[in-house]
């Protein structure tokens, strides 16, 4: 039997310290981007930016750190789901997930790219800079492990641990679904309403909606980490030719 108040409080505080903490974070951030002396548009959201320029060693070892405790707690998560829930597991299939991750990374991503587009010409989304770590041996290493932290993060903390939680507290799953979605746009939002907020808020519909219809978390995990890689590595090596979504 689930103590559902437990599990209210359980829910609040694992949102509090990761992903939660930073819907509240970026929405005070909009509000500041849209309170500034410059428009929206006008301004610069940078996903990976360098800590220590001057010094790259230090700056590699700040990059993992962050990295590797963006790891703990989608452990936590995994952990109390598998403490309440005998019978939950990482269903891990290679070759299902990599086939679902791609096709749900195409269905995302073509359409994001014109999502951001589309955003910067109304102003509604700020400059988004998905990389700005300097040309080092370790940049692209590094932000391929910040894009499988992103994927392992939100996908396990979002959809899996919420989505599991919010059934055991008998919410209908389209009100689940929507209220991870809303979540998840809200911690984008720092990025402005177009590809982070809405595009983060649709990505979570369609995620939540799989996610209920195969309780199969690891191609959201696979479709996430594809589309983050693709957005950060191609950045690095192609900035020059992408002044277009500017």
């Amino acid at each position: 039997m689930i103590d559902r108040r437990a599990v209210r409080i359980e829910v609040l505080l694992l949102l509090g310290v990761s992903l939660g903490r930073s819907a509240i974070l970026s929405i005070l951030a909009i509000i500041d981007r849209l309170t500034y002396v410059k428009p929206l548009s006008e301004q610069t959201a940078t996903l990976n930016p360098s800590i220590t320029p001057d010094r790259p060693w230090l700056d590699l070892a700040y990059q993992l750190v962050y990295t590797g405790l963006g790891f703990v707690a989608p452990l936590l998560a995994v952990y109390l789901l598998r403490r309440d829930h005998e019978n939950w597991r990482l269903d891990v299939r290679p070759a299902s997930d990599l086939g679902y991750g791609l096709g749900l990374a195409a269905l995302i991503g073509l359409p994001g790219l014109a999502l951001v587009w589309v955003s910067r010409l109304l102003g509604i989304s700020a400059q988004i800079v998905p990389e700005a770590l300097g040309e080092h041996w370790w940049s692209v290493p590094v932000l391929i492990l910040s894009a499988l932290q992103n994927g392992v993060l939100e996908e396990i903390v979002m959809i899996a641990y919420l989505l599991t939680r919010l059934r055991d507290l008998n919410w209908h799953p389209w009100t689940a679904i929507v209220t991870s979605a809303a979540i998840r746009g809200s911690y984008h939002l720092y990025q402005g309403f177009g590809a982070g907020f809405l595009g983060n808020f649709v990505m979570g519909l369609i995620f939540g909606w799989f996610y209920q219809r195969t309780k199969r978390v690891m191609p959201l995990i696979v479709a996430h980490t594809i589309l983050d890689i693709v957005s950060f590595v191609g950045y690095a090596l192609f900035e020059k030719y992408l002044k277009f979504l500017r």
